[in-house]
């Protein structure tokens, strides 16, 4: 996946936030993955990427 903003990605240095990402585990139904694939899809962003915007969105 590219950065977007033109930049290397360097072990253990952000990117695309001021944090740099930790490995997680979530639930999800069949449905919600399939949708999120979907439309990380369609955005050509992973699904990871996708739930990172998504939450970001909705904490503001």
């Amino acid at each position: 996946m590219s950065t977007g903003k033109g930049l290397k990605r360097m072990k253990n240095i952000p990117v695309l936030y001021e944090e740099k990402k930790k490995p997680r585990n979530i639930m999800l139904t069949d449905t919600a993955w399939s949708n999120a694939v979907i439309k990380a899809k369609e955005l050509e962003i992973s699904v990871s990427e996708y739930v990172e915007k998504f939450l970001r969105a909705d904490g503001e």
